[in-house]
């Protein structure tokens, strides 16, 4: 697998983050960066939009170590493609964190 960059953007408060969600996978894990920066991510989740969205900040609050509330669907909570964002990470940070628990 090439190895691709991705770019997380700087907002007022914190960084924002492109995802696909991959429902009903074994296990919680970032699948992939795909081309335009989307982060993929296999979740251990019903296809149930509440189900994916509390699994989806759970694990993103814990592989960028912050608390849960830090961590806030802003765009797309009934769908598969969101918008998260990040409070109080820059995106420098919050791209490292991504790519170390990088599957």
């Amino acid at each position: 697998m090439v190895k691709r960059e991705f770019h997380l953007h700087d907002g007022k408060k914190g960084s924002a983050l492109g995802v696909r969600v991959i429902p009903r996978s074994t296990r919680n894990e970032i699948a992939e960066i795909m081309r335009d920066g989307t982060v993929r991510i296999r979740l251990n989740a019903s296809p149930d939009a509440d189900e994916m969205n509390r699994t989806l900040a759970a694990f993103l609050a814990e592989i960028l170590d912050v608390p849960e509330d830090r961590v806030e669907i802003v765009a797309g909570k009934g769908g598969r493609d969101k918008l998260v964002s990040i409070t109080d990470m820059d995106a420098v940070t919050a791209q490292r964190k991504i790519l170390e628990h990088r599957g």
